[in-house]
């Protein structure tokens, strides 16, 4: 972890030390959470998943409320009817 000395400009702008920078793969347009707290302040990075990686993850809710469905005895044509049924229901 490296600790460096940093001074704000009359802006209220820091500038993160490169070698911080690159230890956190960190560039221009990165997106921050700012977190103050008494004495400190904390940055924390935010990560936005990619394309491929929200596609992923949601190939594995589908995988898992299929599992799940299954399991109950809730097969995908009986939808049609519970579909209909709530909309008669209203």
């Amino acid at each position: 972890m490296s600790v460096e000395t940093i001074r704000m400009s009359s802006k209220g702008q820091i500038v993160i030390p490169q070698d911080i920078r690159d230890d956190l793969n960190v560039g221009e347009g990165t997106v921050f959470a700012v977190i103050g707290s008494k004495d400190s302040i904390v940055l924390k990075k935010i990560v936005t998943p990619s394309k491929a990686d929200l596609i992923k993850d949601l190939e594995n809710i589908a995988k898992e409320g299929k599992k799940r469905l299954q399991a109950k005895g809730v097969k995908e044509e009986d939808f049609a009817k519970i579909i209909e049924k709530r909309r008669k229901a209203k």
